[in-house]
């Protein structure tokens, strides 16, 4: 072989070896981009989710949602009437006996509720207090939707003899009888009315008005979302695999998203989900029972008090056409799970304490105690081993 076959051959061999390092330098920048803590080829750091799923992730985002509106109530964007219904939402002298405020049960400092197993307000212990936190988004109110509009909602519990026990003329004497609180009733609302009625609903769309401003934060599952939206995998590369995990679970195999969609991880309805409905002395008819209060309130959105005509209020359509009917007896509403790490006890009862045993109720959940009427929704998770640790760890991602 001449010199100059030889030398050609030897640059070719440094060529092939210089080629080499390279790619083995990119297949190791590449691993890195998707390794885990560790830099394990088999620990990556972000999931290889489908179409499907990041479709339905997407879907949960973005957050926050602009600000809500709501033609029955117009004075809920008012910045004013937000300011008085602070003031009230905090006045224990709204209270029958001037012990109870709104603010007792829905402690700011818990997520707007108080952290108990069931309220305990004038013994109106059946049900857990909910969060007020994004309470404008919901479609109904309370855990049975015997409301239809935040004012509404935040008119009951002040003559509810369970809770605070006033009386719609204590309300509207305290508003006419104290040139402070009249003034400043004034100053929202105008002229004080002569109806006690219509002045006790003024200030439950004072207390609505504030309420719609209690939004939840970002979280660390926000972040995440909108980096797998805008493309950026190093950036959702950031959040933990065994909520990567869970958060497959969700939408997938569990089809926890069915139910708890969107952003506010809501759908808005109501649901059987195997939780007894027995209470000591009775049963709680959920849904059923909310829904016959509702078509027989004045308060509701077809009634004189809507600051809207029912043909012009998309909402109220909804109202005249609900129907009572027996599957709706034992069901509850289906509540967001933003901020759930801060609303524990759960459930409509506040039967189970922790993610854990929220959980652990679907993964052990038995169908012969729903409903069987309608379509089925709900099947039994049958986990497998860590399963039930990613789902709680994604879930948890919703409140950081």
């Amino acid at each position: 072989m001449s010199g100059s076959a030889r030398g050609a051959r030897g640059v070719c061999r440094g060529a092939l070896a210089g080629l080499r390092v390279l790619l083995l330098a990119a297949s190791t920048v590449a691993l890195a981009a998707t390794a885990g803590p560790a830099g394990r080829a088999d620990d990556p750091a972000l999931l290889d989710f489908t179409p499907g799923e990041r479709a339905v992730i997407a879907s949960m985002g973005p957050w926050p949602p602009p600000a809500s509106s709501d033609p029955a109530n117009r004075w809920l964007a008012r910045p004013a009437a937000a300011a008085y219904g602070q003031r009230l939402f905090f006045d224990k002298s709204l209270s029958a006996d001037g012990t109870v405020s709104c603010a007792s049960c829905h402690e700011p400092r818990r997520a707007f509720q108080d952290g108990r197993r069931v309220s305990e307000a004038r013994g109106a212990g059946l049900r857990n207090t909910p969060s007020l936190l994004d309470v404008a988004d919901r479609r109904w109110f309370g855990w049975d939707g015997a409301h239809d509009s935040l004012w509404a909602a935040s008119l009951a519990p002040l003559v509810d003899l369970r809770e605070m026990a006033s009386r719609v003329d204590q309300l509207a004497g305290q508003v006419r009888g104290d040139p402070a609180r009249r003034a400043a009733h004034r100053a929202v609302f105008g002229e004080v009315p002569d109806d006690d009625m219509a002045l006790a609903v003024q200030l439950a769309k004072a207390l609505a008005s504030y309420q719609a401003r209690l939004r939840s934060a970002r979280t660390s599952f926000d972040r995440f979302r909108d980096a797998l939206v805008r493309g950026d995998l190093r950036a959702a590369a950031r959040y933990p695999l065994p909520a990567q995990r869970g958060l497959r679970l969700f939408v997938g195999e569990g089809r926890c998203h069915v139910c708890h969609t969107g952003p506010a991880f809501t759908n808005d309805e109501f649901a059987d989900v195997g939780v007894p409905f027995f209470v000591q002395g009775g049963v709680d008819a959920g849904r059923h029972g909310g829904l016959m209060r509702l078509a027989g309130s004045p308060m509701n959105r077809l009634g004189p008090f809507s600051d809207a005509a029912p043909a012009v209020d998309e909402r109220a359509v909804l109202t005249r056409q609900l129907k009572v009917e027996p599957r709706h007896f034992g069901e509850f509403r289906v509540p967001s799970l933003r901020q759930v790490t801060r609303t524990a006890p759960y459930m409509h009862d506040g039967s189970l304490a922790t993610l854990e045993d929220v959980v652990r109720h679907y993964d052990q959940l038995d169908e012969e105690r729903l409903h069987a009427d309608g379509e089925r929704i709900l099947r039994r998770l049958n986990l497998r081993p860590g399963e039930a640790a990613d789902l709680a760890a994604f879930l948890r991602t919703l409140g950081d």
